[in-house]
């Protein structure tokens, strides 16, 4: 197969997308027509047979259960309350509730999975306090949006279970290599605030000035996340639980914590659960088609195509990486996350081991080019969720000038990892014993 046959499959899904056919439509055209185009009905007969085989697995339930278990976390109370003790520890902080704006979004992205719960779930909470006390919007619905996309970075994370199913790569080990970046970017959104944005919130004295007796009453909030994010990634790395069980556990202790808050009931759980299963509808037909393209790609030769064509430039580690990256980062302007992670990955996956990159580190790699996707206008999904979760009326240009110096941290904290590929692999391998 050409190169030129190979662009002109990719080109038209990009002008399918462009015509604003769903993602999983413009794939199934391309990678079943495509198929059945050069090989006729036995390649599509086979792809049934690779989809049950794929989705005939218990890995795949993870998926829904880590959706319930944000989903109970938001409509049982526990994330208001969560933010709630992050504020009055970290107001005093240069920059205020910006930095638990990120906290929370951190804590609450190690238990829900998803870039946009977390990031309606903590506008929703947070934006009342900020223009309370004041805040300037910009770098406050910017906190918010760039925060909401640690959601798909910090296990347990959607985004990264799919990542392992396409590229056949262990998910309990990709969580791991999630862990250290996750944290490190949370820091340096942080420190990005403290020296940008530090003299907002000055009017914010009542959070700064209250007792301690109060703010150690409000940290017993902080309990039950992560009491359940110690348990499900605990049972994940001790050997006590696959990803799926540890998930089933999850929302178990969600249930018990939400109880205990007197808002358990029926309505409750319907409600969670539909949701739920929405969201897991959408990202499973999202992951069966791009089953099926894999099937397509596999059999035409075209990964071994692009990979012969790739190394014909003779490029090193780095220097490809860097063209990753700018890729990623233009992509990701007119693609949402989800479907630049499926599309891409089976064309790339080949190239990259070539090349002696670790799937693991590229699959945070990956996530990150994700993230910055959620905050770059036009499509940034973020933006529109941070956006419509605010009651004052304000410009959308106000949530996009807010998040482009996160998209900045964002390609920095990239090329770290790319010079020092040990902060993502240094706790798998430690887990590992290698």
């Amino acid at each position: 197969m050409s190169i030129a046959i190979v662009g002109i499959g990719f080109g038209a899904m990009l002008v399918l997308m462009f015509l604003s056919l769903p993602i999983a439509v413009t794939i199934i055209a391309v990678g079943a027509f495509g198929g059945y185009m050069l090989y006729g009905g036995p390649l599509v007969d086979m792809m049934g047979g690779v989809i049950w085989s794929s989705l005939n697995s218990p890995a795949m339930l993870a998926i829904p259960l880590f959706m319930l278990l944000g989903e109970l976390l938001l409509r049982g109370g526990i994330a208001d309350r969560m933010y709630d003790a992050m504020a009055v520890w970290l107001a005093r902080l240069p920059g205020g509730l910006l930095h638990s704006n990120i906290a929370t979004c951190t804590l609450f992205s190690a238990t829900s999975g998803s870039s946009v719960a977390t990031a309606a779930t903590v506008g929703t909470i947070a934006l009342p306090a900020l223009q309370q006390y004041k805040y300037p919007m910009a770098p406050a619905l910017g906190s918010l949006a760039a925060g909401g996309t640690l959601g798909i970075l910090i296990p347990p994370s959607v985004n990264l279970l799919v990542y392992g199913s396409i590229a056949n790569t262990s998910v309990g080990q990709l969580f791991a290599g999630g862990v250290v970046p996750g944290l490190l970017l949370a820091l340096s959104f942080s420190a990005y605030i403290a020296i940008f944005h530090g003299k907002a919130g000055a009017e914010a004295t009542g959070l700064v000035n209250m007792p301690l007796r109060e703010k150690l009453a409000l940290g017993k909030y902080l309990i039950p996340p992560l009491i359940i994010f110690g348990v499900v990634m605990g049972s994940i790395y001790g050997g006590l639980a696959t990803p799926t069980e540890a998930a089933a556990i999850g929302v178990v202790l969600a249930m018990i914590f939400v109880a205990l808050n007197g808002r358990l009931t029926l309505d409750l759980l319907v409600q969670c659960s539909l949701q739920a299963a929405k969201t897991s509808g959408m990202v499973m037909i999202v992951l069966v088609v791009s089953l099926l393209l894999n099937v397509t790609i596999s059999m035409t030769g075209a990964a071994q195509t692009m990979t012969t064509w790739i190394g014909g430039f003779g490029f090193d580690r780095l220097t490809l990486l860097v063209v990753l990256l700018v890729f990623y980062v233009l992509l990701g302007t007119f693609m949402d996350a989800m479907s630049m992670l499926v599309l891409t990955v089976p064309i790339v996956m080949p190239i990259i081991q070539h090349a002696g990159i670790d799937p693991v580190w590229f699959g945070i790699f990956i996530v990150i080019m994700c993230e910055i996707a959620l905050i770059t206008p036009p499509v940034g999904m973020n933006l529109f969720v941070v956006h419509g979760v605010r009651t004052d009326g304000g410009s959308y240009s106000d949530v996009t000038r807010g998040s482009w110096p996160y998209v900045g941290v964002m390609m920095l904290f990239t090329v770290a990892l790319m010079i020092w590929p040990q902060i993502v692999m240094w706790l798998p391998d430690m887990l590992a014993g290698r």
